[in-house]
């Protein structure tokens, strides 16, 4: 490896890392000796100096950590305010949804639930308050769970979170049969034509199939 691509592994596994990292983790993970790291970080230190870079290099106990300037701490709030108005997206909706009706929830509930990948949507939930942590689960890997906060209900005008509108399955949601009943006691009221979709409707087989195709497929046989 060279002097050049050590620098770079190491400057890659801090920005990735994002809290402070020890030496011996920063060794393992860019395959270079400690001895060797703590002069490369040395080096990387001096670059972001030299060409003055908006970055440099905290040393936080025994750990390393890259981080701005504090020069720039006005530009970064005003990014990071912008981005905390910008309107909650469909999936961060569906995730809160997920995560205020069964709350305390692991990320991979809410996983299971969607069935798509949603740590960075619940990483940003947290960041703009909605979302924190409640602990961790007595499961195999302790897993975090999470639930909501006081901004989520100040933003969705609640008081509490009892106060969240029901669930349609739990009031009033029609099953399969209910709906099959309803479309039988109504074909005095609609046309005929109406009256036939509905019936197909609701009398689908698993196949795809409807009730009246079945019954000419039984005629045919």
């Amino acid at each position: 490896m060279t002097l050049t691509e050590g620098i770079a592994a190491i400057e890659a596994v801090m920005f990735a890392y994002g809290d402070p990292i020890t030496i011996d983790k920063l060794s393992e993970a860019s395959g270079v000796d400690a001895e060797t790291c703590v002069k490369l970080v040395d080096r990387l230190e001096q670059q972001y100096n030299v060409r003055e870079s908006g970055l440099r290099i905290l040393r936080i106990n025994n750990g390393f950590q890259i981080a701005a300037r504090s020069e720039f701490a006005d530009n970064i709030k005003k990014a990071l305010e912008t981005k905390k108005q910008q309107p909650l997206s469909q999936a961060s909706m569906e995730t809160l949804a997920i995560v205020a009706y069964n709350q305390p929830v692991t990320n991979a509930f809410v996983e299971q639930v969607r069935g798509i990948d949603s740590s960075s949507v619940m990483r940003g939930l947290v960041e703009r308050g909605l979302l924190e942590e409640a602990g961790r689960l007595d499961l195999p890997g302790r897993p975090i769970s999470y639930r909501t906060t006081d901004t989520f209900l100040r933003c969705f005008g609640l008081s509490r979170i009892e106060e969240l509108p029901p669930l349609p399955d739990q009031e009033g949601q029609l099953d399969f049969d209910e709906l099959e009943e309803m479309a039988k006691e109504k074909e005095l009221e609609y046309p005929e034509s109406v009256q036939d979709s509905i019936y197909d409707y609701v009398t689908e087989d698993p196949d795809g199939e409807t009730g009246e195709d079945t019954e000419n497929d039984s005629d045919q046989s």
